[in-house]
């Protein structure tokens, strides 16, 4: 049986300087309305490979649940078995959309005690949840709007992802795209909640601030947002977080808050050795990418200097480039995966850099807004 792959190698934590010790991303799960077709998606769209499954045939009578992977990156996709329950009001709410953000910790009932009683609202209390292939210990804390944090601590088990799971080997086995592990995952909150929440994540789960952008950084000719990106102590979890500041009309962050119903999970970003390759790939499997304006490549090199790439590839595909002092980044945003203008993807490859990519956010932001404006909602 193949054994669950971990999202990062691990690392020896040092509880003298870092209270809560984070290995990485293990997992995310999404509320989708119909898992096995969002599955049959992530496979053919996005490459992701089949990995496990749980419904009605391993005992759950509640829900049923996809998980697909690819290099490190799993997604678990979950939907209702019947009406009224906890999932599908989710799901009526914010339509598809992540509900669980899960870390990969060596002892999930201390991060549950380390982030509870520095102000976490409990989720899930530490529950030992065990099969014949060993035990795994889960627990969890709330965080904005109706996100979660669930702390997965798995070093006494082998089996193929959680208990209650099976192996899922369907026929259908499209080849993945390159895609390695997750970069970072936006979150988009309220007016003036942004401070708010890089509180939470200073004061309660011990991160630090990386770099904030204001309006300034951050703003076309109509609209503007606010954002602060928050690390932990490895460095392996980012989380920008991202408020809307006022402009002439209705930014992003306000669109997605208003089909999100609130604050949620705005895109997941991840990460590629060769992002031409990949996106590439994608394309042909029909993903749909947003395109900036033609006359951002014509000074492209003026302005980041030498890169490896071919400048013609990078502008056929809409590839975007920026640099800082460590090196240059790639990177390129899919349009909404779903029905709504909510979640998205972004593909980065880095070359050193550690940035996200500020000298792209004008002609990124003006590729939204033209998106916005074909919804009629800008």
């Amino acid at each position: 049986m193949e054994t669950l792959e971990l999202t990062q190698s691990k690392p020896v934590a040092d509880p003298a300087t870092d209270f809560l010790p984070l290995n990485g991303t293990d997992y995310i799960e999404l509320y989708v309305a119909n898992a096995l077709q969002s599955a049959h998606y992530f496979q053919t769209a996005f490459g992701f490979q089949p990995l496990a499954h749980a419904g009605l045939e391993t005992g759950w009578r509640d829900r049923e649940s996809y998980v697909v992977v690819q290099g490190k990156i799993r997604l678990v996709l979950t939907s209702p078995l019947h009406g009224g329950t906890e999932i599908g009001q989710h799901i009526d709410k914010h339509g598809d959309g992540v509900r669980v953000v899960a870390l990969w910790v060596d002892d999930a009932t201390k991060a549950y005690e380390e982030t509870t009683r520095r102000g976490a609202i409990p989720f899930m209390d530490p529950t030992r949840e065990e099969d014949a292939d060993g035990f795994v210990v889960r627990s969890g804390i709330h965080t904005y709007g109706d996100t979660v944090h669930v702390f997965v601590e798995r070093s006494q088990y082998t089996g193929i992802f959680l208990p209650g799971y099976k192996t899922w080997e369907p026929e259908h086995h499209p080849d993945d795209v390159g895609l390695k592990y997750v970069d970072h995952m936006v979150g988009n909150v309220g007016w003036n909640e942004m401070n708010t929440w890089v509180n939470f994540y200073a004061n309660v789960m011990g991160f630090n601030q990386l770099v904030s952008f204001d309006d300034k950084d951050i703003s076309t000719d109509y609209t503007a947002l606010m954002s602060k990106v928050m690390s932990n102590g490895n460095g392996r979890i980012k989380f920008p977080i991202n408020e809307p500041a006022e402009g002439r009309k209705k930014s992003q962050v306000e669109e997605y808050l208003d089909f999100y119903g609130g604050p949620g999970i705005q895109h997941i970003a991840v990460a590629t050795d060769d992002i031409v390759q990949t996106v590439t790939d994608l394309r042909n499997r029909s993903v749909e990418f947003l395109k900036v304006p033609a006359v951002y490549y014509d000074d492209l090199l003026d302005r980041v200097g030498h890169i490896d790439e071919e400048m013609n590839a990078l502008r056929s595909l809409g590839i975007l480039v920026d640099r800082d002092d460590e090196g240059y980044l790639l990177q390129i945003f899919t349009k909404p995966v779903g029905p709504r203008p909510t979640l998205f993807f972004e593909i980065i490859q880095r070359k050193g850099a550690r940035s996200f990519g500020k000298g792209n956010f004008k002609a990124l932001f003006e590729a939204i807004e033209h998106e916005q404006e074909l919804r009629g909602t800008l």
